[in-house]
């Protein structure tokens, strides 16, 4: 028998996908050695030991929620939040673990009602499901291009254009795979912009991708020469608001129940008292 499929018959408190998470993690061990492969095959005569850690109860938790129906719910998201875990072992709250808490049927995934994302600095609107239904009806929309999201951010600099479309494609930077870079040999992204205000050292940028690369807007204004403000990864440096300046402020979709509705949540006050002061130059 695999060690996936041994541990979860005498351990079915959990299912063997996320037994297959703890295993690559190094909570399984056989005959006292750590196994990280849950495809091992064992004899009658090894000896299975766990150690799960206890799992941190998340569900008092709360985020700011924008709007709620028995399909959906919309959130703001804070900057700082990931928007899931990253491992077999959950070491924070997330928006992930919130979504949970209020799911009406159970999602034994790492990533439970998540249909997009945002990274942690990224502060703005995210909608999620409830369902398993509804999660499809909103990836659909998210792989069909049909969602429509607008991003504010503070640049550094100013574009050369006040308004114009950036399709430059987007690959992974293989000398630092945890970042991105504008690349011919990379996937296609396409995002639309407008400079909203400016001053002699920074401008107010509106975004809207059309195509959800990870990092896309950011390196797309790191192609620009204009790199978001609090971007170490790609230039920006400091930021008025100690980090990152980007925020996701509406998203428009079709919920489950066929009604197109746009959401809105306007930047962290912070933010927009650093918008203002670009704007008074």
């Amino acid at each position: 028998m695999r060690l996936d499929q041994y541990v979860a018959q005498y351990w079915p408190e959990y299912s063997r996908s996320v037994w297959q998470k703890y295993i690559e993690a190094g909570y399984v061990r056989v005959n006292g050695i750590v196994e990280t492969s849950h495809k091992k095959l064992l004899g009658e005569d090894d000896e299975v030991t766990v150690h799960v850690p206890e799992a941190t109860d998340y569900s008092t938790h709360e985020l700011p929620v924008i709007y709620e129906d028995d399909d959906v719910i919309v959130i703001n998201k804070p900057s700082g939040v990931l928007t899931h875990s990253k491992g077999a072992v959950n070491e924070e709250f997330t928006v992930a673990d919130f979504v949970k808490s209020h799911m009406s049927e159970p999602d034994e995934t790492n990533r439970p009602g998540i249909v997009h994302r945002l990274d942690r600095a990224t502060s703005g609107v995210m909608i999620t499901a409830k369902h398993s239904a509804a999660k499809h009806h909103l990836q659909k929309q998210f792989q069909d291009r049909k969602a429509k999201k607008e991003y504010i951010a503070i640049a550094r600099g100013r574009p050369k254009h006040p308004k114009a479309s950036i399709d430059i494609p987007i690959e992974r930077n293989p000398k630092e795979p945890s970042k991105f870079r504008a690349g011919a040999g990379g996937k296609s992204a396409h995002t639309e912009y407008k400079v909203l205000a400016h001053n002699d050292r920074f401008s107010v940028i509106s975004l809207k991708p059309t195509t959800g690369r990870t990092h896309q807007l950011r390196v797309h204004l790191e192609y620009l020469g204009t790199p978001i403000a609090g971007d170490d990864v790609y230039g920006g440096g400091k930021s008025q608001i100690g980090r990152l300046a980007l925020h996701a402020r509406s998203l428009e979709i079709t919920l489950p129940g066929g009604h197109r509705q746009t959401f809105v949540a306007e930047p962290p006050t912070d933010f927009q008292a650093a918008i203002e002061a670009i704007r008074r130059g």
